[in-house]
């Protein structure tokens, strides 16, 4: 996650707190104070939107409006907030990353909605046991494709023989699988808890972005092959040479 949205991230998280804590007390307060507390609550969501869109600084403008309103009403003491700066979530994502394209980075933005993220790139020798063939790119060129993503905080290689010696080390909060990947989220759960990880939330995505294209390194291949290494038909020839 670049700098402007983990700032936003952790701002629009205190605020939020402070909204919850200000919401446990609005029985006190009259018609005017409650239409002011729902426009807060109305910019939160407004930042929310903003974060997850991508556009950060907007998002940090729009929860510093629901952060005065709230401040508004405290001052004034109409309302008792105290105000907690939150450690941000962390959270990883595994994945092989060749011919990186539009689905990864989707994958990338959507996962760091939860907090920072960290990304564990799969070594050669694991992704070629689990896709049956070489990758396009060795592993170093793969972390470094990933690390320069705009949604992620750092990128690591996987072990080669330990799949979840990383996640271990990384210790997330969430742990997001995407919806193809093949993985059992009891077993994975189970061994964490087995090594001392006893409170990962394991998220699984339902379908990958349809809005996006192309959403897949085999897609990408496949095209390469259609376009460039099967010969035309006859028609399509003729309609070349013409």
């Amino acid at each position: 996650m670049s700098e402007p949205c983990e700032r936003a991230s952790l701002y629009i998280s205190m605020v939020r707190d402070a909204l919850n804590q200000a919401r446990a007390g609005e029985g006190t307060l009259g018609g005017e104070e409650r239409k002011l507390l729902e426009l807060s609550e109305l910019y939160l969501k407004d930042s929310e939107y903003y974060l997850s869109k991508g556009d950060c600084s907007t998002a940090i403008a729009t929860i510093s409006y629901a952060e005065g309103l709230i401040d508004s009403l405290a001052i004034q003491g109409k309302l008792k907030v105290e105000w907690k700066r939150q450690k941000p979530k962390r959270v990883v994502i595994a994945g092989t990353f060749d011919i990186l394209h539009p689905g990864h980075i989707s994958f990338m933005r959507t996962a760091s909605q939860f907090g920072d993220l960290y990304v564990i790139v799969s070594r050669d020798v694991n992704a070629k046991k689990i896709k049956g063939r070489e990758t396009i790119f060795p592993e170093q060129s793969r972390l470094e494709m990933v690390r320069s993503v705009r949604w992620v905080k750092d990128a690591v290689l996987g072990d080669e023989k330990d799949f979840l010696k990383r996640v271990v080390e990384l210790a997330p909060d969430y742990l997001i699988l995407g919806p193809d990947q093949k993985a059992d989220e009891e077993m994975i759960k189970k061994e964490l808890e087995k090594r001392g990880l006893k409170d990962v939330k394991i998220i699984r995505l339902e379908k990958r972005d349809s809005n996006v294209f192309p959403n897949s390194s085999t897609s990408i291949i496949l095209e390469i092959v259609r376009r460039f290494c099967i010969p035309p038909q006859d028609g399509e020839k003729k309609k070349e040479d013409s």
